[in-house]
Protein backbone atom coordinates (compact mmCIF):
# COMPACT_ATOMS: atom_id res chain seq x y z
CA UNK A 1 0.00 0.00 0.00
CA UNK A 2 1.26 3.22 -0.99
CA UNK A 3 2.70 5.54 2.01
CA UNK A 4 1.28 9.06 0.21
CA UNK A 5 -1.79 10.43 1.27
CA UNK A 6 -3.58 12.29 -1.74
CA UNK A 7 -5.19 15.68 -0.27
CA UNK A 8 -8.33 16.85 -2.22
CA UNK A 9 -9.44 20.39 -1.42
CA UNK A 10 -12.97 21.02 -1.96
CA UNK A 11 -12.65 24.59 -0.63
CA UNK A 12 -14.42 25.53 -3.45
CA UNK A 13 -17.22 23.64 -4.19
CA UNK A 14 -18.55 21.86 -0.41
CA UNK A 15 -16.18 24.90 1.50
CA UNK A 16 -18.30 27.70 -0.67
CA UNK A 17 -21.96 26.10 0.14
CA UNK A 18 -21.23 27.31 4.02
CA UNK A 19 -23.38 30.18 4.46
CA UNK A 20 -21.62 33.91 3.93
CA UNK A 21 -19.08 31.85 2.39
CA UNK A 22 -19.87 33.00 -1.07
CA UNK A 23 -17.06 33.58 -3.68
CA UNK A 24 -16.84 35.61 -7.11
CA UNK A 25 -14.55 34.08 -10.14
CA UNK A 26 -11.59 36.39 -9.56
CA UNK A 27 -11.16 35.24 -5.90
CA UNK A 28 -11.84 31.36 -6.55
CA UNK A 29 -9.27 32.03 -9.18
CA UNK A 30 -7.25 33.43 -6.42
CA UNK A 31 -7.89 30.73 -4.13
CA UNK A 32 -7.11 28.10 -6.19
CA UNK A 33 -4.04 29.70 -7.18
CA UNK A 34 -2.71 30.27 -3.94
CA UNK A 35 -3.83 26.17 -3.08
CA UNK A 36 -1.61 24.87 -5.61
CA UNK A 37 1.24 26.63 -4.17
CA UNK A 38 0.20 25.27 -0.77
CA UNK A 39 0.97 21.32 -2.37
CA UNK A 40 -2.25 19.99 -2.50
CA UNK A 41 -2.89 17.52 -5.04
CA UNK A 42 -6.42 17.99 -6.57
CA UNK A 43 -8.85 21.17 -6.24
CA UNK A 44 -12.59 20.61 -6.76
CA UNK A 45 -13.35 23.49 -8.26
CA UNK A 46 -16.78 23.45 -8.14
CA UNK A 47 -20.34 21.66 -9.49
CA UNK A 48 -20.42 23.12 -13.11
CA UNK A 49 -24.21 22.25 -13.76
CA UNK A 50 -25.58 24.35 -10.57
CA UNK A 51 -25.23 27.38 -12.47
CA UNK A 52 -24.07 29.26 -15.35
CA UNK A 53 -22.32 31.25 -13.00
CA UNK A 54 -20.42 28.10 -11.39
CA UNK A 55 -19.64 26.34 -15.17
CA UNK A 56 -17.85 29.35 -15.83
CA UNK A 57 -15.98 30.11 -12.31
CA UNK A 58 -14.70 26.35 -13.04
CA UNK A 59 -13.64 26.75 -16.66
CA UNK A 60 -11.53 30.08 -15.43
CA UNK A 61 -9.95 27.80 -12.32
CA UNK A 62 -8.89 24.77 -14.87
CA UNK A 63 -7.12 27.69 -17.15
CA UNK A 64 -6.03 29.42 -14.46
CA UNK A 65 -3.87 26.89 -12.48
CA UNK A 66 -0.64 24.84 -14.18
CA UNK A 67 -0.05 21.16 -13.26
CA UNK A 68 -2.91 20.01 -10.49
CA UNK A 69 -5.60 18.70 -10.86
CA UNK A 70 -9.14 20.08 -11.55
CA UNK A 71 -12.17 18.29 -10.27
CA UNK A 72 -15.78 19.06 -11.73
CA UNK A 73 -18.55 17.80 -9.24
CA UNK A 74 -21.35 16.35 -11.27
CA UNK A 75 -24.54 13.71 -10.34
CA UNK A 76 -24.59 10.42 -11.86
CA UNK A 77 -26.96 11.87 -14.91
CA UNK A 78 -25.96 12.54 -18.67
CA UNK A 79 -26.11 16.46 -19.11
CA UNK A 80 -24.01 16.75 -15.43
CA UNK A 81 -21.18 14.39 -16.75
CA UNK A 82 -21.28 16.35 -20.10
CA UNK A 83 -21.37 19.72 -18.38
CA UNK A 84 -18.56 18.56 -15.91
CA UNK A 85 -16.22 17.92 -18.45
CA UNK A 86 -16.71 20.89 -20.70
CA UNK A 87 -15.93 22.66 -17.58
CA UNK A 88 -12.85 21.16 -16.82
CA UNK A 89 -11.48 19.75 -20.20
CA UNK A 90 -8.88 22.70 -20.28
CA UNK A 91 -6.66 21.60 -17.50
CA UNK A 92 -3.76 19.59 -17.57
CA UNK A 93 -4.68 17.28 -15.64
CA UNK A 94 -8.74 17.16 -14.97
CA UNK A 95 -10.73 14.80 -13.49
CA UNK A 96 -14.52 14.03 -13.67
CA UNK A 97 -16.07 13.42 -9.81
CA UNK A 98 -19.78 11.68 -10.52
CA UNK A 99 -21.73 10.31 -7.11
CA UNK A 100 -25.10 8.79 -6.40
CA UNK A 101 -26.47 7.98 -3.11
CA UNK A 102 -26.42 4.32 -1.26
CA UNK A 103 -28.02 4.66 1.55
CA UNK A 104 -31.49 3.10 2.37
CA UNK A 105 -33.13 6.43 3.35
CA UNK A 106 -31.53 8.45 0.88
CA UNK A 107 -32.68 5.59 -2.15
CA UNK A 108 -35.84 5.53 -0.62
CA UNK A 109 -37.13 9.55 0.08
CA UNK A 110 -34.59 11.39 -2.33
CA UNK A 111 -33.92 9.43 -5.42
CA UNK A 112 -36.71 7.41 -5.67
CA UNK A 113 -34.74 4.35 -6.55
CA UNK A 114 -34.38 0.61 -6.24
CA UNK A 115 -31.08 -0.96 -4.83
CA UNK A 116 -30.68 -2.30 -8.51
CA UNK A 117 -31.40 0.91 -10.03
CA UNK A 118 -28.57 2.53 -8.34
CA UNK A 119 -26.45 0.17 -9.15
CA UNK A 120 -27.37 0.55 -12.70
CA UNK A 121 -26.68 4.15 -12.38
CA UNK A 122 -23.31 4.13 -11.04
CA UNK A 123 -22.26 1.60 -14.02
CA UNK A 124 -23.55 4.30 -16.92
CA UNK A 125 -22.33 7.14 -14.92
CA UNK A 126 -19.04 6.20 -14.69
CA UNK A 127 -18.74 4.62 -18.36
CA UNK A 128 -19.85 7.97 -19.77
CA UNK A 129 -17.32 9.60 -17.84
CA UNK A 130 -14.78 7.51 -18.81
CA UNK A 131 -15.36 8.31 -22.80
CA UNK A 132 -14.12 11.84 -21.46
CA UNK A 133 -11.01 10.88 -19.36
CA UNK A 134 -9.47 7.76 -17.30
CA UNK A 135 -9.09 10.03 -13.94
CA UNK A 136 -12.84 9.69 -12.54
CA UNK A 137 -13.57 9.70 -9.54
CA UNK A 138 -16.90 7.52 -7.95
CA UNK A 139 -18.42 8.67 -4.31
CA UNK A 140 -21.22 7.04 -2.73
CA UNK A 141 -22.79 9.55 -0.70
CA UNK A 142 -24.04 8.82 2.70
CA UNK A 143 -21.60 5.86 2.16
CA UNK A 144 -21.64 5.72 6.71
CA UNK A 145 -25.19 4.92 6.93
CA UNK A 146 -25.89 2.33 3.98
CA UNK A 147 -25.60 -1.25 4.00
CA UNK A 148 -21.94 -2.60 4.26
CA UNK A 149 -22.86 -5.27 1.61
CA UNK A 150 -24.53 -3.09 -0.74
CA UNK A 151 -22.07 -0.40 -0.90
CA UNK A 152 -19.03 -3.24 -1.18
CA UNK A 153 -21.21 -4.17 -4.63
CA UNK A 154 -21.67 -0.42 -5.70
CA UNK A 155 -18.42 0.26 -5.12
CA UNK A 156 -16.80 -2.35 -7.36
CA UNK A 157 -19.37 -1.46 -9.74
CA UNK A 158 -17.72 1.38 -10.08
CA UNK A 159 -14.47 0.37 -10.03
CA UNK A 160 -14.99 -2.45 -13.05
CA UNK A 161 -16.94 0.31 -15.28
CA UNK A 162 -13.53 2.47 -14.68
CA UNK A 163 -13.24 4.49 -11.68
CA UNK A 164 -10.06 5.39 -10.34
CA UNK A 165 -10.95 6.89 -7.06
CA UNK A 166 -13.66 5.58 -4.68
CA UNK A 167 -14.77 7.87 -2.17
CA UNK A 168 -16.36 7.01 0.99
CA UNK A 169 -18.04 9.70 2.24
CA UNK A 170 -20.20 10.56 5.67
CA UNK A 171 -22.25 12.91 4.63
CA UNK A 172 -23.47 13.83 7.28
CA UNK A 173 -21.08 13.27 10.32
CA UNK A 174 -22.99 10.45 11.80
CA UNK A 175 -19.96 7.86 11.76
CA UNK A 176 -17.75 7.21 14.92
CA UNK A 177 -13.64 6.83 14.30
CA UNK A 178 -13.49 3.45 15.25
CA UNK A 179 -16.85 2.37 12.63
CA UNK A 180 -15.87 4.42 10.03
CA UNK A 181 -11.90 2.74 10.06
CA UNK A 182 -13.86 -0.31 10.12
CA UNK A 183 -16.06 0.30 7.24
CA UNK A 184 -13.05 1.54 5.35
CA UNK A 185 -10.61 -2.16 6.19
CA UNK A 186 -14.19 -4.20 5.16
CA UNK A 187 -14.31 -2.46 1.40
CA UNK A 188 -10.74 -2.88 1.40
CA UNK A 189 -11.15 -6.69 1.94
CA UNK A 190 -14.64 -7.46 0.60
CA UNK A 191 -13.91 -5.36 -3.00
CA UNK A 192 -12.43 -7.76 -5.57
CA UNK A 193 -10.85 -4.85 -7.46
CA UNK A 194 -10.43 -2.58 -4.81
CA UNK A 195 -6.13 -2.77 -5.58
CA UNK A 196 -7.35 -0.77 -9.03
CA UNK A 197 -8.38 2.05 -6.92
CA UNK A 198 -7.28 4.59 -4.36
CA UNK A 199 -9.83 5.14 -1.89
CA UNK A 200 -11.00 8.23 -0.57
CA UNK A 201 -12.87 9.68 2.52
CA UNK A 202 -15.19 12.74 2.59
CA UNK A 203 -15.85 13.22 6.40
CA UNK A 204 -18.72 16.11 7.88
CA UNK A 205 -18.31 17.55 11.43
CA UNK A 206 -21.96 17.27 12.51
CA UNK A 207 -20.41 15.19 16.02
CA UNK A 208 -17.21 17.44 16.17
CA UNK A 209 -15.47 14.20 14.25
CA UNK A 210 -14.89 15.38 11.11
CA UNK A 211 -10.61 15.01 11.62
CA UNK A 212 -10.61 12.15 13.48
CA UNK A 213 -12.84 9.93 11.14
CA UNK A 214 -10.51 10.72 8.42
CA UNK A 215 -7.68 10.06 10.19
CA UNK A 216 -9.20 6.75 11.19
CA UNK A 217 -9.75 6.30 7.54
CA UNK A 218 -6.71 7.00 6.49
CA UNK A 219 -4.87 4.30 9.22
CA UNK A 220 -7.70 1.90 7.52
CA UNK A 221 -5.91 2.21 4.20
CA UNK A 222 -7.51 5.02 2.83
CA UNK A 223 -5.71 7.41 0.41
CA UNK A 224 -7.34 10.28 -0.58
CA UNK A 225 -8.62 12.77 2.00
CA UNK A 226 -10.94 15.73 0.99
CA UNK A 227 -10.77 18.42 3.26
CA UNK A 228 -11.28 22.45 3.39
CA UNK A 229 -9.09 24.73 4.95
CA UNK A 230 -10.10 26.26 8.39
CA UNK A 231 -13.03 22.96 7.85
CA UNK A 232 -15.55 25.33 6.03
CA UNK A 233 -18.55 24.19 5.01
CA UNK A 234 -22.33 23.02 5.17
CA UNK A 235 -23.70 22.69 8.72
CA UNK A 236 -21.01 22.51 11.26
CA UNK A 237 -18.64 22.40 8.25
CA UNK A 238 -16.06 19.50 6.52
CA UNK A 239 -12.62 18.00 7.45
CA UNK A 240 -10.37 20.73 7.95
CA UNK A 241 -7.29 20.59 5.92
CA UNK A 242 -4.66 21.93 8.08
CA UNK A 243 -5.43 19.68 10.93
CA UNK A 244 -5.26 16.80 9.16
CA UNK A 245 -1.70 17.76 7.12
CA UNK A 246 -0.59 18.38 10.55
CA UNK A 247 -1.42 15.21 12.75
CA UNK A 248 0.12 13.40 9.70
CA UNK A 249 3.69 15.50 9.96
CA UNK A 250 3.53 15.50 13.77
CA UNK A 251 2.92 11.92 14.13
CA UNK A 252 4.91 10.19 11.53
CA UNK A 253 5.50 7.64 14.34
CA UNK A 254 1.96 6.27 14.44
CA UNK A 255 0.87 6.72 10.36
CA UNK A 256 4.30 6.31 8.65
CA UNK A 257 2.52 8.41 5.72
CA UNK A 258 3.41 12.07 3.68
CA UNK A 259 1.52 14.22 1.55
CA UNK A 260 2.87 16.91 -1.00
CA UNK A 261 1.33 19.97 1.48
CA UNK A 262 4.07 22.80 2.20
CA UNK A 263 2.77 23.35 5.96
CA UNK A 264 4.34 26.76 5.61
CA UNK A 265 1.69 27.82 3.53
CA UNK A 266 -1.18 26.97 5.93
CA UNK A 267 -1.68 29.82 8.19
CA UNK A 268 -1.17 32.06 5.20
CA UNK A 269 -3.78 29.98 3.06
CA UNK A 270 -6.20 29.96 5.93
CA UNK A 271 -5.89 33.69 6.41
CA UNK A 272 -6.46 34.60 2.79
CA UNK A 273 -9.59 32.44 2.96
CA UNK A 274 -10.19 33.95 6.42
CA UNK A 275 -10.27 37.64 4.22
CA UNK A 276 -11.97 36.47 0.79
CA UNK A 277 -15.18 35.62 2.32
CA UNK A 278 -15.06 38.16 5.60
CA UNK A 279 -15.18 35.09 8.16
CA UNK A 280 -12.41 35.60 11.28
CA UNK A 281 -10.76 33.22 11.85
CA UNK A 282 -12.04 32.00 15.51
CA UNK A 283 -9.10 32.27 18.15
CA UNK A 284 -9.33 28.39 19.74
CA UNK A 285 -8.78 27.05 16.31
CA UNK A 286 -6.14 24.40 16.20
CA UNK A 287 -3.22 24.86 14.17
CA UNK A 288 -4.09 28.49 12.47
CA UNK A 289 -5.89 30.14 15.39
CA UNK A 290 -4.34 33.32 17.59
CA UNK A 291 -3.98 31.79 20.90
CA UNK A 292 -3.30 28.16 19.28
CA UNK A 293 0.85 29.39 20.04
CA UNK A 294 -0.22 31.46 23.20
CA UNK A 295 0.39 30.56 26.75
CA UNK A 296 -0.82 32.65 29.51
CA UNK A 297 -0.35 29.70 32.40
CA UNK A 298 2.56 31.02 34.68
CA UNK A 299 3.56 27.26 34.69
CA UNK A 300 3.09 26.42 30.85
CA UNK A 301 4.98 29.56 30.48
CA UNK A 302 7.84 28.50 32.59
CA UNK A 303 8.14 25.46 30.70
CA UNK A 304 8.04 27.36 27.21
CA UNK A 305 11.43 29.46 28.17
CA UNK A 306 12.95 26.06 30.05
CA UNK A 307 11.89 24.29 26.47
CA UNK A 308 9.44 24.64 23.80
CA UNK A 309 8.60 20.98 23.64
CA UNK A 310 7.06 21.05 27.43
CA UNK A 311 4.13 22.65 25.57
CA UNK A 312 4.07 22.44 21.57
CA UNK A 313 4.34 20.04 19.77
CA UNK A 314 5.14 22.34 16.56
CA UNK A 315 6.55 25.49 15.90
CA UNK A 316 4.27 28.43 14.63
CA UNK A 317 6.82 28.40 11.62
CA UNK A 318 5.96 25.03 10.91
CA UNK A 319 2.35 26.25 9.92
CA UNK A 320 3.83 29.53 8.39
CA UNK A 321 3.48 31.61 11.31
CA UNK A 322 6.92 33.04 10.90
CA UNK A 323 9.01 35.89 13.31
CA UNK A 324 10.75 38.58 11.43
CA UNK A 325 13.22 41.47 12.52
CA UNK A 326 12.19 43.22 9.20
CA UNK A 327 10.39 46.39 10.17
CA UNK A 328 8.18 47.71 7.40
CA UNK A 329 7.71 51.50 7.76
CA UNK A 330 8.29 54.66 5.35
CA UNK A 331 11.93 54.30 5.40
CA UNK A 332 11.91 50.36 4.17
CA UNK A 333 13.05 49.77 0.25
CA UNK A 334 11.74 47.55 -2.23
CA UNK A 335 13.46 44.30 -1.45
CA UNK A 336 12.33 44.73 2.40
CA UNK A 337 8.34 44.98 1.52
CA UNK A 338 8.60 42.04 -1.54
CA UNK A 339 10.62 39.90 1.36
CA UNK A 340 7.36 40.44 3.66
CA UNK A 341 4.96 40.08 0.93
CA UNK A 342 6.82 36.98 -0.34
CA UNK A 343 6.46 35.56 3.61
CA UNK A 344 2.63 36.63 3.78
CA UNK A 345 2.48 33.84 1.08
CA UNK A 346 1.68 36.69 -1.73
CA UNK A 347 3.81 36.77 -5.43
CA UNK A 348 3.68 39.97 -7.10
CA UNK A 349 4.34 41.04 -10.35
CA UNK A 350 6.87 44.15 -10.15
CA UNK A 351 4.36 46.53 -10.91
CA UNK A 352 2.26 45.07 -8.53
CA UNK A 353 4.59 45.34 -6.08
CA UNK A 354 4.80 49.32 -7.25
CA UNK A 355 1.27 49.90 -6.36
CA UNK A 356 1.54 48.09 -2.41
CA UNK A 357 4.97 49.96 -2.19
CA UNK A 358 2.88 53.29 -2.58
CA UNK A 359 0.15 52.41 -0.45
CA UNK A 360 2.81 51.60 2.34
CA UNK A 361 4.78 54.46 2.23
CA UNK A 362 0.96 56.82 2.52
CA UNK A 363 0.09 54.26 5.37
CA UNK A 364 3.50 55.27 6.92
CA UNK A 365 2.90 58.43 7.31
CA UNK A 366 -0.47 58.35 9.12
CA UNK A 367 0.82 55.36 11.77
CA UNK A 368 4.10 54.67 13.52
CA UNK A 369 4.13 50.93 13.13
CA UNK A 370 3.51 49.24 9.86
CA UNK A 371 2.36 45.13 10.28
CA UNK A 372 2.46 42.32 9.20
CA UNK A 373 -1.55 42.89 9.05
CA UNK A 374 -1.19 46.26 7.51
CA UNK A 375 1.06 44.93 4.73
CA UNK A 376 -1.36 42.13 3.68
CA UNK A 377 -4.50 44.04 4.69
CA UNK A 378 -3.30 46.31 1.38
CA UNK A 379 -2.41 43.60 -0.62
CA UNK A 380 -5.46 42.46 -0.47
CA UNK A 381 -7.38 45.61 -0.79
CA UNK A 382 -4.94 47.01 -3.92
CA UNK A 383 -4.09 44.04 -6.14
CA UNK A 384 -6.66 41.09 -5.51
CA UNK A 385 -9.48 43.15 -5.44
CA UNK A 386 -12.58 42.73 -7.79
CA UNK A 387 -13.03 45.12 -10.89
CA UNK A 388 -15.47 47.97 -9.73
CA UNK A 389 -18.64 48.91 -11.05
CA UNK A 390 -18.68 51.52 -8.37
CA UNK A 391 -15.47 53.38 -6.79
CA UNK A 392 -15.59 55.58 -3.81
CA UNK A 393 -13.83 58.62 -4.77
CA UNK A 394 -14.21 61.15 -1.48
CA UNK A 395 -15.89 61.75 1.60
CA UNK A 396 -16.87 63.71 4.28
CA UNK A 397 -19.08 63.08 7.13
CA UNK A 398 -19.96 65.09 10.13
CA UNK A 399 -21.53 64.19 13.47
CA UNK A 400 -22.61 65.16 16.45
CA UNK A 401 -24.96 65.33 19.85
CA UNK A 402 -26.79 68.11 18.33
CA UNK A 403 -30.66 68.37 16.61
CA UNK A 404 -29.14 67.49 13.18
CA UNK A 405 -28.70 64.48 12.02
CA UNK A 406 -25.20 63.30 11.10
CA UNK A 407 -24.57 63.76 7.02
CA UNK A 408 -22.41 62.19 4.55
CA UNK A 409 -21.20 63.91 1.34
CA UNK A 410 -19.58 61.67 -1.04
CA UNK A 411 -17.87 61.56 -4.46
CA UNK A 412 -18.11 58.42 -6.28
CA UNK A 413 -17.95 57.01 -9.94
CA UNK A 414 -20.72 55.05 -10.81
CA UNK A 415 -19.91 53.26 -14.29
CA UNK A 416 -17.29 55.75 -15.09
CA UNK A 417 -19.12 58.42 -14.60
CA UNK A 418 -18.79 61.01 -11.71
CA UNK A 419 -21.30 61.63 -9.00
CA UNK A 420 -22.23 63.14 -5.77
CA UNK A 421 -24.78 63.28 -3.37
CA UNK A 422 -25.22 64.40 0.60
CA UNK A 423 -27.39 62.48 2.85
CA UNK A 424 -28.27 61.93 6.43
CA UNK A 425 -28.64 58.95 8.61
CA UNK A 426 -29.08 58.18 12.47
CA UNK A 427 -25.42 57.64 13.14
CA UNK A 428 -22.56 58.57 10.33
CA UNK A 429 -22.43 54.93 8.77
CA UNK A 430 -25.73 55.10 8.28
CA UNK A 431 -25.51 58.59 6.53
CA UNK A 432 -22.98 56.85 4.36
CA UNK A 433 -24.49 53.56 3.38
CA UNK A 434 -27.92 55.80 2.64
CA UNK A 435 -25.90 57.80 0.27
CA UNK A 436 -24.40 54.83 -1.42
CA UNK A 437 -27.55 53.28 -1.82
CA UNK A 438 -28.70 56.77 -3.48
CA UNK A 439 -26.09 57.04 -6.07
CA UNK A 440 -26.05 53.02 -6.88
CA UNK A 441 -29.56 52.95 -7.25
CA UNK A 442 -29.42 49.31 -4.79
CA UNK A 443 -31.64 49.22 -1.70
CA UNK A 444 -30.29 46.02 0.01
CA UNK A 445 -30.91 44.98 3.86
CA UNK A 446 -27.88 45.16 5.59
CA UNK A 447 -27.50 41.53 6.86
CA UNK A 448 -24.12 42.03 9.18
CA UNK A 449 -21.98 44.50 9.75
CA UNK A 450 -18.55 44.00 11.69
CA UNK A 451 -15.67 45.52 12.84
CA UNK A 452 -11.92 44.59 13.50
CA UNK A 453 -8.82 45.90 14.55
CA UNK A 454 -6.10 44.80 11.99
CA UNK A 455 -3.90 45.20 14.91
CA UNK A 456 -3.18 46.71 18.26
CA UNK A 457 -2.94 50.75 19.07
CA UNK A 458 -5.01 53.35 18.50
CA UNK A 459 -3.83 54.18 15.08
CA UNK A 460 -5.05 50.63 13.89
CA UNK A 461 -6.63 50.02 11.11
CA UNK A 462 -10.43 49.25 11.08
CA UNK A 463 -11.51 45.90 9.00
CA UNK A 464 -14.83 46.20 8.46
CA UNK A 465 -17.00 43.17 6.72
CA UNK A 466 -20.41 43.59 5.84
CA UNK A 467 -22.88 41.17 4.66
CA UNK A 468 -25.83 42.65 2.53
CA UNK A 469 -29.24 41.23 0.68
CA UNK A 470 -31.50 41.96 -1.97
CA UNK A 471 -33.99 40.40 -3.93
CA UNK A 472 -32.72 36.89 -2.15
CA UNK A 473 -29.31 37.27 -3.75
CA UNK A 474 -26.35 37.99 -0.79
CA UNK A 475 -22.94 39.83 -1.02
CA UNK A 476 -19.99 40.23 1.83
CA UNK A 477 -17.80 43.44 1.23
CA UNK A 478 -15.21 44.57 3.01
CA UNK A 479 -13.09 47.47 3.90
CA UNK A 480 -9.63 48.33 5.22
CA UNK A 481 -8.89 51.87 6.44
CA UNK A 482 -7.67 53.56 9.54
CA UNK A 483 -10.57 55.42 9.60
CA UNK A 484 -13.34 53.33 10.46
CA UNK A 485 -16.24 55.21 8.75
CA UNK A 486 -13.84 55.48 5.79
CA UNK A 487 -13.65 51.42 6.32
CA UNK A 488 -17.56 51.27 6.13
CA UNK A 489 -17.82 53.16 3.30
CA UNK A 490 -14.88 50.98 1.13
CA UNK A 491 -16.92 47.86 2.36
CA UNK A 492 -20.15 48.68 1.80
CA UNK A 493 -19.17 49.75 -1.63
CA UNK A 494 -17.13 46.33 -2.39
CA UNK A 495 -20.41 45.00 -0.95
CA UNK A 496 -22.28 47.02 -4.05
CA UNK A 497 -19.99 45.91 -6.49
CA UNK A 498 -20.48 42.41 -5.55
CA UNK A 499 -24.37 42.41 -5.34
CA UNK A 500 -24.65 44.10 -8.81
CA UNK A 501 -22.37 41.60 -9.99
CA UNK A 502 -23.80 38.65 -8.97
CA UNK A 503 -27.55 40.03 -10.09
CA UNK A 504 -26.04 40.20 -13.28
CA UNK A 505 -25.13 36.85 -13.36
CA UNK A 506 -28.93 35.31 -11.38
CA UNK A 507 -30.02 37.67 -14.70
CA UNK A 508 -27.91 36.04 -17.20
CA UNK A 509 -28.76 32.79 -15.98
CA UNK A 510 -32.50 33.33 -15.95
CA UNK A 511 -32.34 33.16 -19.81
CA UNK A 512 -30.47 30.28 -20.78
Amino acid sequence: MSDIVYIFDTTLRDGEQSPGATMNQQEKVRLARQLESLGVDIIEAGFPAASQGDFEAVQAIAAGVNDIQVAGLCRTMPGDIDRAWNAVKDAKNPRIHTFIATSDIHMEFKLRKSREQVLEMTEAAVKQAVKHTSNVEFSAEDASRSDWEFLARVVATAIKAGATTINIPDTVGYAQPQEFGELIAYLLENVSDSHKAIFSVHCHNDLGLAVANTLAAIKAGARQAEVTLSGIGERAGNTSLEQVVMNLASRPDFYGLNCGVDTERLFPSCRLLSTIIGQPIPPYQPIIGNNAFAHESGIHQDGMLKNRLTYEIMTPASVGRKGTDIVIGKHSGRHALKGKVEELGYKLADEQLAVVFEAVKALADKKEHIFDEDVEALVLEKIFRMSDQYVLKDLIVTTGTGSIPPNAAICMTVNGEEKKVSSFGAGPIDAVFNAVDELTGLEPTLERFQINAITGGSDAQGAVTVRVEESGVKAVGRGAHEDVITASAMAYVNAMNRLAKMKEEVRECATL
